[in-house]
């Protein structure tokens, strides 16, 4: 066996309500002011209240970042950790979805090391200590609150990522009754971007290892078995504990078995045309697993069984195109199949997509069971444009 590394979050609470039990755990980490990171719709809606409502019965003091936009940009968490120096500041929630969440990370980072966000994009250039830091998500989908990545949007319009073991939180809290009230479309999406994870964490080339594989397929298991059920019927609590526990798990394997050419190719969609992420991973997805049959075509066959209970296994070709479809329906009963044009993407565009996709060689499409290279991937976003069968790439 080959040798690898986990890491994994040193404490997590999952549990209904939970998020009413902050300030508690906040004392724990010896807190006196607080800086919660979040979105103005998210606490407009209720989510954080019950959290606000217990930093102040443990006489925490309390400040609030609201500045925070769906693809967190370099500015506004240099912003945030500026605030965190000028108030005192001593620990950093945050609630909400991925976006406040790694703008959380990086804010609790950069609050003890002032410095500029170009100097630690990239993998482990972030070594100082931070903030104490508990993360709480509100989408079944990023898995960021145990993750060590925080994924920026820079004023060039690219995405760049910082990934450090310091980014990893001290606590993640799974409350899914935060989760009841997501629109059954950005329900679709974060879910969707968490079956990635799991299917990219299990069929990944580079750092693949038996730990994540069992929460990877732990974690599909309980997506695909949920997804539909959360997006027609968003009041279902034990589905929607389901699915963040499918996320956490997840998040958890994809952090130590990254991601790949999904992600990749996402990545330059949600960043040039404000996509979300989830919805950007959707568009791409099924062309990507086509794709990658040839060479993940075993793997893939595994999976057919995980996300069909009861799928009598027939031969790897068989299997694998079974589970190909499955995900295909899965994304096309949960609304988030379709053409890239339906987000304003054309013809145009895809030279651009491509080039700015290959900047993830490094990083992600590494990782990808089959090699990938410009054309490739110019053809992928083609066939994704078109809507039509997936590209095999040949």
């Amino acid at each position: 066996m080959k040798s690898f590394t986990f890491q994994a979050s040193p404490n997590i609470l999952f549990e209904a309500g939970a998020s009413s039990k902050i300030g508690e755990l906040l004392k724990g980490y010896k807190a006196a002011h607080v800086l919660l990171v979040t979105g103005k719709k998210v606490r407009a809606a209720g989510l954080t209240r019950k959290a606000e409502a217990a930093i102040a019965e443990a006489g925490i003091a309390l400040t609030v970042s609201e500045d925070k936009v769906a693809e967190p940009t370099s500015h506004v968490i240099e912003a945030a950790a500026e605030i965190c120096r000028e108030c005192g500041v001593d620990a950093v929630l945050s609630i909400g979805g991925g976006s406040a969440m790694d703008t959380a990370k990086l804010v609790a980072y950069l609050a003890k090391n002032p410095g500029k966000l170009d100097d630690i994009y990239g993998i482990d250039r972030a070594t100082g200590d931070r903030l104490p830091l508990l993360l709480v998500p509100t989408t079944a989908g990023t898995g960021s609150e145990v993750t060590p990545i925080s994924i920026v949007k820079t004023p060039n319009n690219e995405k760049k990522a910082v990934i450090s073991p310091r980014l990893i939180p001290d606590c993640a809290i799974l409350d899914p009754e935060l989760t009841l009230g997501l629109p059954p479309d950005l329900t679709a999406q974060t879910g969707i971007d968490a079956v990635v994870h799991a299917i990219e964490a299990y069929t990944g080339k580079i750092k693949k290892n038996p730990i994540s594989d069992q929460f990877a397929l732990k974690a599909l298991a309980l997506l695909t078995a949920n997804l539909r059920k959360v997006y027609t019927d968003g009041s279902d609590l034990e589905a929607r504990s389901e699915m963040l526990l499918g996320s956490m798990l997840a998040g958890m394997a994809f952090a130590n078995s990254p991601v790949a050419a999904v992600h990749a190719l996402a990545y330059p969609i949600g960043a040039i045309f404000n996509v979300g992420h989830g919805l950007s991973n959707a568009l791409v997805l099924p062309y990507v697993l086509e794709f990658n049959r040839p060479a993940a075509e075993a793997l893939y066959a595994e999976l057919s069984e995980v996300i069909q209970p009861g799928y009598r296994r027939q031969s790897d070709p068989a299997d694998a195109a079974a589970f190909i479809a499955e995900i295909e329906a899965i994304c096309r009963d949960c609304g988030v199949s379709g053409s890239l044009s339906a987000v304003g993407i054309g013809e145009g565009d895809l030279s651009k997509l491509a080039e700015d996709a290959m900047k993830q060689k490094d990083r992600l499409l590494v990782n990808n069971p089959r090699e990938l290279d410009y054309d490739q991937v110019r053809a992928i976003y083609a066939s994704a444009l078109a809507g039509r069968g997936p590209a095999a790439g040949e």
